[in-house]
């Protein structure tokens, strides 16, 4: 298989496995997750709110889940971590399934989106957006966004540095398309400085030098004395 064909294959298979952990997962909390290749397997870690029903009663829901990652995602000896999310709040894939949960469940879109804005950064992120977009109030789909705090929309900062979130809520009228994104609160940005308290400097103290008188000089010395003595008397 062409290099090509290969980063294809993986990138398809990764979003399939992500729709697959949203949907199974959704009860759990799903807060995203993680695969990388080890010598012994492929290591598939799983952030969760809430990690018991991940792994399920004698862990027969992971072993389900180890299962299907085999067998219809085709992936190589799949071991599969379980991680709780310290933080819902800053996870941005939780925010957004709550966000899509709430319009399901007849919130008005705008109190929705500000009020998961408000909670994110009452946590203390540093940014917050969020895109809703679909047939929000009428037979005609728009798109509605909020965005407070400091956000990077481009460069590499955008793909390391924000959490992306994404969920679908169903409507009567359509589906609802909710985006999240999140900066959190230890995110060092490049072009973030800091300015040091200026320092009194210190003025260097004379330095004596002390010379080392020799035997010479001392005979010489004790020698006027004595001249000096014997003249006077």
């Amino acid at each position: 298989m062409a290099v090509e064909k290969k980063f294809i294959s993986d990138g398809v298979r990764k979003v399939c496995v992500e729709k697959y952990f949203a949907h199974e997962l959704k009860r759990a909390g799903y807060g995203g997750m993680d695969i990388t290749r080890t010598p012994l397997g492929t290591q598939v870690t799983i952030w969760a709110e809430k990690p018991g029903i991940v792994i399920g009663k004698g862990g027969k829901q992971v072993r389900q889940i180890t299962q299907d990652l085999a067998t219809e995602y085709g992936i190589e000896s799949p071991q599969v971590e379980v991680q709780q999310v310290q933080n819902p709040n800053f996870n941005a894939q939780i925010m957004a399934e709550r966000l899509a949960n709430a319009l399901e469940r007849g919130w008005y879109f705008r109190k929705a989106g500000q009020s998961t804005i408000r909670r994110v950064m009452d946590a203390g992120a540093l940014g917050c957006e969020v895109i809703i977009a679909g047939k929000l109030t009428g037979a005609r789909a728009r798109t509605q966004k909020f965005v407070e705090g400091y956000i990077k929309h481009c460069g590499e900062p955008s793909e390391t540095i924000v959490e992306k979130g994404y969920a679908i809520a169903i409507k009567k009228l359509g589906l609802i398309g909710v985006q999240v994104k999140i900066v959190p609160p230890d995110a060092r940005m490049p072009d973030t400085f800091e300015v040091l308290p200026p320092t009194k400097k210190k003025t260097p103290e004379p330095v004596v030098e002390v010379e080392e008188v020799g035997d010479e000089f001392e005979e010489e010395l004790v020698e006027s004395i004595e001249d000096v003595y014997m003249e006077e008397r």
